[in-house]
């Protein structure tokens, strides 16, 4: 596709914004960046920029930049709903995103994978297998992204037909897709981003474009034990692999038997590893485990190969990460946990009590669940930020005041909140850090929320 003169406008100047402006720009589009933030707030991203020819409308976004536009681009922070896309979409300004951009322009085959839960550690152990591949020959060159790491549009131009990428899709990036990857990973749907998608339903029609989109030679890997996104296949444009603890006879996929995971290809079935040596913790890790496999399987790679990208993997930054041992405590970091869902399959990875850190910003999610599971497993539950409130009014709910099988403390922010786990802390808790909302009432994302939990809990005082 020729962009030269082409008049295109890009809400949001964060990284996948900038990143797309940059690779219009230089293919001589027109670029117009919009962001609601004032000047002063985006230096860096303009100075990232500097000496491309790009204006820039911020403090707001007037209306009149949609007077000579062939496209508007979304940032992935940026609603259909708000009224500068809707009168977009009324003049009948297409709308794309960098991810759809990246899908038009890849000359190499893409794995792209999404879920509600552990698109981001699958999509690294894939990354991982991928990468094993490369050196074996398999490909040119293996690029690793999406919505983690870099945007692949700024890649995109170094790339041949020899290589592959390997994508992590959200859902913020699949509502406007129309060009789906060759294989897409569906790992789970469960409710999350309702305060974007407003219904179940219109989070799962986002969810299943990655698959709708496909064409008849492309492979969707489906999870087997969710029965949402296993009744996909039933319209899949191309094969479905399926991958869990088990799948049907005959079915292609991944799947658990005797303690080790096994895929099963038209050539046969052949084991991957034992489960012994998966390092990741957690049932919903071996899922994610043969969830890769799966894509492996799909991709045509050996097992070596699989086995190798696999083994001795001990998981992602802020992702059931292991900070220290304090109080005779485990101390972890799942910042990723930004849903009541995810909150709690982090607790279920522990067979420990737990002193659990809830919290953040309110993402319009039942917390029924995280209450029903912190009964279970709970001493203690710090709540703290924005959403504390709500946690707290969600537990009450369940279980009145003075009846709580665990202590019930809040605090106002996330130091607090490690202050008063210290103090509460005893030898065998494991102290997890898994919030169950976005970290957008304190931090800037998730990923500085894990970080700061981190440098709280090592100035903890040396034990003597």
């Amino acid at each position: 596709m020729s962009w030269d003169e082409k008049r295109v406008v890009i809400m949001g100047a964060a990284r996948q914004g900038t990143a797309l402006a940059r690779y219009l720009a230089e293919k001589g589009a027109q670029v117009t960046i919009t962001d609601a933030q004032p000047a002063e707030k985006l230096a860096l991203a303009r100075e990232s920029l500097a000496g491309l020819p790009i204006r820039w409308a911020l403090g707001g976004h007037p209306l009149e930049l949609l007077d000579e536009t062939d496209l508007l681009c979304l940032s992935g922070g940026v609603p259909l709903t708000i009224p500068f896309v809707k009168e977009a979409i009324w003049r009948g300004i297409p709308l794309s995103n960098d991810s759809q951009v990246f899908m038009e322009a890849a000359p190499c085959k893409v794995v792209g994978i999404t879920g509600s839960a552990g698109k981001t550690t699958t999509t690294t152990l894939v990354g991982r297998i991928a990468l094993q591949a490369e050196r074996k020959g398999h490909y040119r060159k293996v690029y690793i992204g999406g919505n983690i790491g870099l945007p692949l549009i700024s890649l995109v131009d170094e790339m041949t037909a020899d290589d592959l990428a390997v994508v992590e899709f959200s859902s913020f990036q699949l509502e406007l897709m129309t060009n789906a990857p060759q294989v897409a990973a569906v790992l789970n749907i469960s409710p999350n981003h309702l305060d974007r998608h407003k219904s179940m339903t219109a989070y799962i029609d986002a969810k299943k474009r990655i698959v709708a989109h496909q064409q008849p030679e492309d492979i969707a890997v489906l999870g087997w034990e969710d029965a949402e996104v296993r009744s996909w296949a039933e319209k899949a444009p191309g094969k479905v692999h399926y991958f869990g603890h088990q799948i049907p006879t005959g079915e292609l996929g991944s799947f658990v038997r005797d303690q080790a995971v096994w895929v099963r290809t038209v050539e046969g079935e052949s084991q991957v590893l034992p489960v012994s040596e998966i390092a990741l913790r957690g049932e919903h890790n071996l899922l994610n485990v043969t969830a890769a496999c799966a894509v492996g399987a799909a991709l045509g790679l050996p097992m070596q190969v699989m086995h190798a990208g696999i083994a001795g993997f001990g998981g992602v930054e802020h992702r059931l990460e292991f900070v220290r041992h304090w109080g005779g405590a485990d101390w972890y970091n799942d910042s990723k946990a930004t849903s009541p869902g995810m909150a709690v399959t982090a607790m279920q990875a522990f067979s420990e009590r737990l002193v659990v850190l809830v919290g953040g910003r309110d993402k319009a999610l039942p917390w029924g669940p995280f209450v029903t599971q912190a009964i279970k497993q709970a001493d203690h539950v710090i709540a703290f930020g924005e959403a504390a409130g709500l946690v707290a009014a969600a537990i009450r709910a369940v279980v009145p005041e003075g009846e709580q099988p665990f202590q019930l403390q809040v605090c106002p922010g996330l130091a607090d909140a490690v202050a008063t786990a210290a103090a509460c802390v005893q030898p065998g808790h494991v102290v997890l850090l898994a919030p169950g909302g976005t970290s957008f009432d304190e931090f800037s994302d998730y990923e500085a929320r894990g970080r700061q939990f981190k440098v709280l809990v090592q100035q903890l005082p040396v034990e003597e």
